[in-house]
């Protein structure tokens, strides 16, 4: 049975999660987040460019429209990173989660100027739902513990934003050409932006590091096989709901941190995992029935 849209970005939201954890072991090796993030971007870009030349002549597409918006989608992947990165530098990561998290109200909103979707209170409770758990899973709400500053507040919405502009980018990019030629465009823009702010001395230590295997395995799981999942869900669903769904990647990464880092996870934080989790399933649902309901 092939999968539908909505499956497809959660299963990327899976692996963006468990990347997530992926990333923690190597920061906590004493790796620095950009050049963390360069390769995880870089790897995939490898990928999608070796899919992209296997079938040349009919993956290649001369569009301006197609460029410009796998670009954008490129810029978004590469600000949503490295602002997320920044965020949790100046605050900490329960702000940063929280923040970028912010996206689908920026998704909906654009979504409902351009009136790309209808406004409905199904819409806005499952976004409500979805960022109360999100809030309850990092913390958030416990002012006393954790520390909050003007540039960690910015730069976690600076990565909600570009959150938006990847969506954005890969939905417009997708209805004209085929995923490997927007993949292959939108990160080569990503790494050749990241290049700019990564420490070069330690980008070209990794190659002969004893962790080079956990930069190829971050690299393959958190975006050769992730994006290309989400390229072709974007194509089967909406901005919005894509964004929601995508939610669910707080809830692995705090689950790989339980299983193999030993975290550990409160009453509390259990309640925000389970609200996320039934917040996507309903919604999930929600989309099968209008597409399984015959028209009149």
């Amino acid at each position: 049975m092939r999968l539908s849209g909505v499956g497809l970005v959660m299963l990327a939201a899976i692996c963006w999660g468990i990347s997530g954890g992926i990333a923690a072991i190597l920061m906590n090796k004493g790796w620095d987040p950009i050049v963390i993030s360069f390769y995880r971007g870089a790897v995939g870009f490898i990928c999608f460019f070796a899919w992209f030349l296997f079938r040349f002549k009919k993956n290649f597409i001369f569009s301006t429209r197609l460029y410009i918006w796998s670009l954008l989608a490129g810029v978004g992947v590469a600000g949503n990173f490295t602002f997320y990165a920044v965020s949790i530098q100046a605050s900490s990561i329960a702000v940063a989660v929280t923040l970028m998290y912010t996206a689908p109200l920026f998704v909906l909103l654009i979504s409902f100027l351009l009136r790309i979707e209808r406004s409905t209170w199904f819409k806005w409770g499952c976004i409500f739902g979805v960022l109360m758990g999100i809030i309850l899973l990092t913390g958030a709400y416990n002012t006393e513990s954790i520390s909050v500053s003007f540039l960690g507040i910015a730069a976690g919405l600076a990565a909600g934003l570009s959150y938006a502009l990847f969506i954005f980018g890969f939905k417009n990019a997708s209805s004209i050409g085929k995923p490997q030629t927007i993949l292959t465009i939108a990160f080569l823009s990503f790494c050749l932006i990241l290049l700019l702010f990564a420490d070069n001395g330690e980008t070209a230590s990794v190659v002969t590091s004893s962790d080079i295997g956990w930069f190829l395995l971050l690299g393959l799981v958190g975006a050769g096989v992730s994006f290309i999942f989400y390229v072709i869900g974007l194509r089967l669903t909406v901005p919005s709901t894509a964004s929601m769904v995508a939610m669910i990647e707080p809830v692995t990464a705090s689950l790989f941190g339980v299983l193999l880092l030993g975290d550990h996870l409160t009453t509390i934080q259990l309640l925000g995992m389970v609200l996320i989790l039934v917040t996507v399933t309903v919604l999930r649902v929600k989309q099968s029935e209008k597409k399984t309901m015959p028209s009149n």
